[in-house]
C-alpha cells in the first residue's frame, strides 16, 4: 500500500488533539481549579464507564501499591537510624582504642607528678592538655585511697587483715573509664580491713 494517491497527492492527515493535564499552570504556577475533562471514546461510552468494570482491580492495585511503598519507607527510616545507631557505636569504639594508647603516657605523667617533676617546668603545661584532652574524649581516672573495693574496677595484687569488707589501702597504679561504662584498664591496688585501726 502507498500513502500517495494515484495523483501524486498525499492523505490529508487527521486532527492531532493536544490535552494539557496539568495541575499548575505553567505560566502562572497557580494550581488549575478544574482538569479538563477527557474526549469520549469511540462508541459512544466515556472511559469511565468504559473502566468501570475495572474500578475493583485497580483500586487494589493501587492499595498494593501504596502498601509497599510504605513498607519500603519503614524499612529505609529502619535502615537510617541503624546506620547512624552504628555510627555511633563505631566512633565510641574508635575514640576508646586512642584513650587506650595513652595510657602509658597518663602512668609516666603520674610517676613524674610523685617525684615533683610536675611542680613547675614545660612538663606541667603538656601534663595538663593531655589531661583535659582526654577528659573532653570521656577518659576519667578512678582508683583513690579509701575507695570501697570492687573487683570489676581494682586488681588487688596484696591483702591485709581478714575482715569483709574491703577498701582500697593504696594505689600503685591508677585505672581508667571511658564513659560511664567501659573499663579501659582496672586499678592495680592494696585492699585492708575497712575497720582495721
Amino acid at each position: 500500500m502507498s500513502t500517495e494517491r494515484t495523483n501524486g497527492e498525499k492523505p490529508p492527515r487527521e486532527p492531532i488533539s493536544i490535552t494539557d493535564k496539568r495541575r499548575v499552570d505553567p505560566e502562572t504556577g497557580q494550581v488549575r481549579e478544574h482538569t479538563p475533562s477527557r474526549p469520549p471514546v469511540a462508541g459512544g461510552r466515556s472511559q469511565s464507564a468504559a473502566g468501570g468494570k475495572r474500578g475493583a482491580p485497580d483500586e487494589d492495585r493501587v492499595a498494593e501499591l501504596t502498601a509497599d511503598l510504605q513498607r519500603l519507607q519503614a524499612e529505609f527510616a529502619n535502615y537510617r537510624r541503624r546506620v547512624e545507631r552504628d555510627r555511633q557505636v563505631t566512633a565510641e569504639i574508635t575514640k576508646a582504642s586512642v584513650a587506650e594508647k595513652f595510657l602509658g603516657i597518663l602512668d609516666d605523667l603520674d610517676r613524674a607528678r610523685n617525684h615533683g617533676d610536675l611542680e613547675h617546668g614545660p612538663l606541667r603545661a603538656i601534663s595538663s592538655k593531655i589531661r583535659a584532652t582526654l577528659a573532653d574524649l570521656g577518659v576519667a581516672a578512678f582508683g583513690e585511697e579509701g575507695d570501697p573495693f570492687d573487683p570489676t574496677l581494682h586488681e588487688a595484687v596484696q591483702h591485709e587483715g581478714d575482715g569483709h569488707e574491703l577498701v582500697v589501702g593504696s594505689v600503685l597504679r591508677r585505672g581508667y573509664k571511658f564513659g560511664d561504662r567501659k573499663v579501659l584498664r582496672t586499678a592495680m591496688v592494696t585492699v585492708v580491713d575497712a575497720h582495721r585501726s
